[in-house]
C-alpha cells in the first residue's frame, strides 16, 4: 500500500546526496599580449576617433566579444586619450580680426560636450549582432562593434564596425590555393571572414601574378540577402544569379555553418583555408560531405515537424532590421495553417529555458542569418528557421526539397510577397477556382467541409495518427460564444469546457491550456501533496488577491477606492 503524504515534501537536498565531483575548469584562456602599437593597428584606434569626431557622437558604446574583453580597458584608454587630445585648449585666445562666422564655428566646436565611452561587457543575444538593447540602457547614440560580425542591418542606432584585422601568412595561403585549384583557368571567388577580409586583395594580386585568370576578390557589403551573404558578386552573377553554380569558393578562415549550408547548393565547390596556428589538417577534405549530411538532416527535421499543432516563436534579436515584419508574417502563416503559436523573448537560448514549455511541439527562431541556425540536439524540441518553417507548413504534395537552404529572413519576406502577388494576379485573371464568400456562415460551412475531407495525418517518427494537428480549425469564435452562452459585453477570461470541446481563453482556443489539463503530469513543486477543499463539487471560492507594489498592497475593492 502506498504511503499517503501528510505534509508537503521536503525540497532541500540532504547533505549525504551532495556530489563530490569537482567543477570543470572554466577559466578563460590567457589573453594575447599586445603592445600599444599593435592595439592601435588591430582595433583601428585612429579611424575610430576620426569617425566619432566626424559624426559628432557624444555617447558611444563599445561592444566586445568575450575573447576580446581583456583588451577592452586598454582600448578604452587609448580612445579616451585620443579624443581628449583632439580638443582645443579651453583658454585658447580668440582673434578679434576673424570674421563672425569663423568665431561662431570655433565656438560650436570648442563648447561641445566630452565623449562618454561605455564598455558593453555582455551581449543580450549573440556577439555577432549589434547589441542595441544594452546600448540603449546607457543612452548611447552609437555603437562601435569589434570582432567578426553578421553585418545585419540595425533597426535604430548607427554602428561602426571594427573588424580587428588579424595577421595572415600570404605565401602559405597562396600555396594552399594552388593545391586546391591547380587549373589556372578555374573560376574562383576569393572571400574571407571579416577579421581577414583585408588580406583578400593582396592574395588576389599574388595569384594573378602567377597566371590565374578567372579570379574575383569579393569585398564586404552589408547585404545578408546577397547570393554570397555580405559579399560582392562577379558581374556575370549579378546579371544571372544561376551562373553562380559555375564558380568555386576559396574562403580564408572557418566560415559559419549557416554560410556553408547557404552556398553548398549554389556553388561548384567550397575550399577553406584554416588560419589556426600549427594545424596540419585540411578542413576542405571532409567539408563537402559533412555539409551535405547536415543539409539532409535539416530536411529530415522539417518532415518530422509537419504534424506539430503548437509552435513557439523565439525572438533572438531586437536589433536586426525588419524582425517585426517577419514576426507578423510567421504568426499569420501559422494561423493560416490552423495551428497555434506563442511568442517568447528569452535572451540567449539554452536547453533549460526551452524545456520549461513542454506543450510546444516545435520552435522557430527569429534572429540574424548566422544565429538562426541552431543545432537542437540538446534541446527538448527541435528549433528551425523561418525558411524551414515555410516548408514545414506546406502540404505533403506541394513540399519539394531542392537542396537549397537560405538563412536570411528577408528572403522569406520576399518569397511571401511574390506568392501573394501571383495569387492576386490569378484572382484578377479569373484563374482562382475558389468562389468568393459574401457571408460568414458560408465561409464557416466551407471550412468545416474542408476540415472533414482532409486526409488523416500521421507522425513520421512514431507512425501514430495525429488527431489535432490543426487545433485552431476545430473551434470557431462564434461557436465558443454560442456554447458558453456569453455575450461580448460580459465575456470572461475562461469559459466552461464541455465534453469534446477545446478549452478557450478570451474566446480563442487554447491548445496550451488543453495540454496542461490532459498531458502535463507535473504542475509545480509540491504537486504530489493532495489538498482537499471543503467544497468538493465547485472547489474553493475564488477571491481577488493583493495588487500594487511591495510597499503598499491593496486587497479587493480597497484597490479601487
Amino acid at each position: 500500500m502506498a504511503q499517503e503524504l501528510t505534509a508537503p515534501p521536503v525540497l532541500s537536498t540532504p547533505e549525504t546526496h551532495i556530489l563530490n565531483e569537482g567543477l570543470p575548469d572554466i577559466s578563460p584562456s590567457p589573453a594575447e599580449k599586445l603592445s600599444d602599437e599593435q592595439l592601435n593597428t588591430r582595433y583601428e584606434i585612429s579611424r575610430t576617433i576620426n569617425e566619432i569626431n566626424s559624426r559628432k557622437w557624444r555617447r558611444v558604446a563599445l561592444q566586445f566579444p568575450d575573447h576580446m574583453l581583456p583588451h577592452s580597458a586598454r582600448v578604452y584608454q587609448l580612445l579616451a586619450r585620443g579624443l581628449d587630445e583632439r580638443k582645443p585648449p579651453a583658454n585658447q585666445p580668440t582673434n578679434s580680426h576673424l570674421s563672425t562666422e569663423t568665431r561662431l564655428s570655433d565656438l560650436s566646436i570648442h563648447e561641445t560636450q566630452p565623449v562618454k565611452l561605455t564598455i558593453l561587457g555582455d551581449t543580450s543575444y549573440g556577439s555577432c549582432c549589434v547589441d542595441e538593447v544594452a546600448a540603449e540602457h546607457v543612452d548611447a547614440d552609437a555603437v562601435v562593434h569589434y570582432g567578426r560580425a553578421c553585418l545585419s542591418p540595425t533597426a535604430r542606432l548607427p554602428v561602426l564596425h571594427i573588424y580587428t584585422a588579424m595577421p595572415l601568412d600570404h605565401n602559405d595561403a597562396v600555396k594552399s590555393f594552388r593545391e586546391a585549384f591547380p587549373d589556372l583557368a578555374a573560376k574562383v571567388i576569393l572571400t574571407a571572414d571579416v577579421p581577414y577580409a583585408a588580406h583578400v586583395q593582396p592574395i588576389y594580386n599574388l595569384l594573378q601574378a602567377q597566371g590565374y585568370e578567372n579570379l574575383f576578390p569579393a569585398s564586404i557589403v552589408h547585404d545578408p540577402s546577397s547570393a554570397i551573404p555580405n559579399r560582392t558578386l562577379p558581374q556575370s552573377v549579378v546579371e544571372d544569379t544561376a551562373s553562380l553554380s559555375e564558380w568555386n569558393l576559396f574562403h580564408i578562415s572557418d566560415p559559419p555553418t549557416s554560410l556553408l549550408l547557404t552556398l553548398t547548393s549554389r556553388m561548384a565547390s567550397i575550399r577553406v583555408y584554416n588560419t589556426e596556428v600549427n594545424t596540419n589538417t585540411d578542413p576542405s577534405s571532409a567539408l563537402e560531405t559533412s555539409t551535405r549530411f547536415l543539409l539532409r538532416r535539416r530536411y529530415a527535421l522539417i518532415t518530422s515537424l509537419t504534424t506539430v499543432p503548437i509552435w513557439g516563436i523565439l525572438i533572438n534579436t531586437l536589433s536586426v532590421k525588419n524582425y517585426l515584419d517577419v514576426l507578423s508574417h510567421i504568426q499569420r502563416q501559422i494561423a493560416a495553417a490552423g495551428k497555434k503559436s506563442y511568442l517568447f523573448v528569452v535572451g540567449k537560448l539554452n536547453p533549460a529555458k526551452i524545456a520549461n514549455f513542454s506543450e510546444i511541439g516545435g520552435w522557430v527562431v527569429i534572429g540574424c542569418w548566422e544565429s538562426s541556425l541552431i543545432d537542437s540536439k540538446e534541446f527538448y524540441r527541435p528549433i528551425i528557421t523561418p525558411f524551414e518553417l515555410d516548408m514545414v507548413l506546406q502540404s505533403d504534395d506541394t513540399r519539394l526539397w531542392t537542396g537549397e537552404w537560405r538563412a536570411d529572413f528577408q528572403a522569406v519576406l520576399e518569397d511571401a510577397a511574390r506568392r501573394e502577388e501571383q495569387a492576386r494576379s490569378h484572382r484578377l485573371s479569373g484563374d482562382d477556382d475558389v468562389p468568393e464568400s459574401n457571408g460568414v456562415g458560408e465561409a464557416d460551412a466551407r471550412s468545416d467541409s474542408e476540415s472533414e475531407s482532409e486526409p488523416p495525418e500521421f507522425d513520421l517518427r512514431t507512425g501514430r495518427y495525429v488527431s489535432r494537428s490543426r487545433p485552431m480549425q476545430k473551434i470557431k469564435p462564434h461557436q465558443i460564444s454560442a456554447q458558453s452562452g456569453l455575450n461580448a459585453a460580459s465575456s470572461t477570461a475562461l469559459t466552461r469546457r464541455t465534453k469534446g470541446d477545446m478549452i478557450s481563453v478570451n474566446g480563442v482556443a487554447s491548445p496550451a491550456a488543453e495540454y496542461l489539463r490532459e498531458k502535463r503530469g507535473w504542475h509545480g513543486l509540491g504537486s504530489n501533496f493532495e489538498v482537499k477543499y471543503e467544497e468538493e463539487s465547485d472547489g474553493a471560492r475564488v477571491e481577488e488577491g493583493r495588487t500594487g507594489i511591495a510597499r503598499g498592497y491593496a486587497v479587493g475593492e480597497s484597490a479601487r477606492s
